[in-house]
């Protein structure tokens, strides 16, 4: 049975996680999130919901093999995850995490790879690593660092504590917290939304983030025009500012345009 499914409609992507009774991750679900990230980049998707089935979206890593593995093999392992993970992270299209539940460990560091975030009112979020005296494995500590400041990233990792949805908007780990029933409904409505949106602006506004997050504000000053000038050669913009002048020029407001990806 798959641990991981995908599905198009409308121009959205949704991967679906399915291990149950936890959610938990393991080389087969990483080499279906591999393979379903390929299948996404080469399809007519505009937009991604990542979501879960079951009452939780994931209790992170499949640790069961751990104790008995050599450190070699596990890093081998380890480092095939953190792969999988950031090519998905990389996909230049919007990726929206749907969370409900429980979201530890390597489904908080899975979820910390979308560009937005849903969350169920009763969702709760942490890193369980310290409880098994290990760390955020999957570049979790640094995700959460880099969205709600250094202080509250070592403070979560360092008590395992469960952090509800509220705290986590607040600190701005989750753009958004809805209740509970209408979690998937909104993120979805939110990816068909942005589905008709701009696409290679998209993708170049998560390159200049990347780069930011690499390199800072020089670097991605110095990265900028290279990534942005090709926009203008795209049928979305040429029709975009042929709009706004024409719009400009008559003295009328800018129509909304729903733009092809291209």
């Amino acid at each position: 049975m798959p641990h991981l499914t995908y599905s198009f409609e409308g121009g959205v992507a949704t991967l679906t996680l399915d291990n149950p009774p936890q959610n938990r991750i393991d080389e087969q679900m990483a080499d279906e999130l591999a393979d379903a990230t390929a299948a996404i980049a080469g399809s007519a998707a505009r937009a991604v919901v990542l979501r879960a089935d079951g009452p939780d979206f994931s209790f992170g890593g499949d640790i069961t093999p751990w104790p008995d593995a050599d450190v070699r093999d596990l890093r081998s392992l380890f480092e095939r995850y953190m792969s999988v993970f950031n090519q998905f992270e990389r996909l230049p299209l919007p990726v929206i995490a749907a969370v409900h539940g429980l979201c530890f460990g390597g489904g908080l560091e899975l979820a910390l790879r979308a560009d937005v975030i849903f969350a169920a009112e009763s969702a709760r979020f942490g890193h369980p690593e310290q409880t098994i005296a290990i760390v955020t494995l999957l570049g979790g500590i640094y995700r959460v660092a880099e969205r709600a400041g250094r202080s509250r990233a070592a403070e979560w990792a360092l008590t395992s504590e469960q952090v509800p949805a509220p705290v986590m908007a607040a600190a701005g780990v989750v753009n958004r917290v809805v209740p509970d029933e209408a979690l998937l409904d909104e993120a979805t409505a939110f990816a068909r939304k942005v589905a008709q949106g701009p696409t290679r602006a998209y993708a170049a506004h998560k390159a200049l983030l990347r780069t930011w997050a690499v390199g800072g504000v020089a670097a991605a000053d110095e990265a900028m025009f290279d990534i942005a000038m090709p926009l203008f050669e795209t049928e979305d913009a040429k029709a975009g500012l042929t709009s706004a002048v024409n719009a400009l020029r008559a003295d009328k407001p800018r129509p909304l345009l729903e733009f092809q990806g291209r």
